[in-house]
């Protein structure tokens, strides 16, 4: 018989939460609530969730208008991308 060694590396992490009251109406709570039962989640973990994806997509919608705030101040100039165009492979022939 020979020995099998197994290596287990646990990482243990220790988030701080706190309890706050919303203000919801019904119909919100209604659809939270079953949205989560249908996901087998907690309405919590639906609500913390839903709150990461909402500010992150108000961080990227930020990031997009200054974006499109600098090619309105700095126009993109006639061929400044052409070197790219060589490149590129579109796989239609």
């Amino acid at each position: 018989m020979g020995i099998i060694a197994i290596k287990i590396n646990i990482t243990i992490m220790v988030i701080e939460m706190r309890t706050v009251q919303m203000t919801l109406d019904e119909n919100l709570i209604d659809a939270v609530d079953s949205v989560a039962k249908e996901l087998h989640t907690t309405r919590s973990a639906f609500t913390r969730a839903a709150l990461q994806r909402a500010i992150a997509r108000i961080r990227m919608e930020k990031l997009e208008e200054r974006h499109r705030q600098g090619y309105l101040k700095k126009p993109v100039s006639e061929g400044e991308f052409s070197v790219w165009e060589e490149e590129q492979k579109w796989g239609d022939g």
